[in-house]
């Protein structure tokens, strides 16, 4: 619904059938306006596994919470878990600023 309909026109009138001007037209310029709040809610995901993990899933959070009452060591196993949590976050908002970068040169 973001895209012009006038490209699905312009499309056929270059010969395109409706799949090819989907694959070649459409498609792209659908996925440059939706990859912002995609990778957000990628990452947003990310977020909440470790509130799943505290309903029984067992993911980084319930790993570290079970380190942490085998070693006793109450901080050390959550500043870990939270340091793996920071990382994984800020590369995946590196390799999507990275991305959106190349998109956007693409359309230069």
């Amino acid at each position: 619904m973001s895209i012009d309909p006038g490209q699905m026109e312009a499309g056929r009138s270059l010969g395109f059938n409706y799949i090819q001007t989907m694959w070649h037209i459409i498609i792209p310029q659908a996925f440059k306006n939706v990859l912002p709040a995609l990778g957000n809610e990628f990452i947003v995901l990310l977020k909440e596994t470790s509130v799943a993990g505290y309903i029984a899933l067992e993911d980084l959070t319930k790993g570290g919470d079970i380190i942490r009452s085998q070693t006793y060591s109450p901080f050390m196993p959550l500043l870990t878990v939270a340091a793996i949590y920071l990382a994984i976050v800020m590369l995946l908002s590196f390799l999507l600023k990275q991305l959106e970068r190349r998109l956007r040169n693409s359309e230069r």
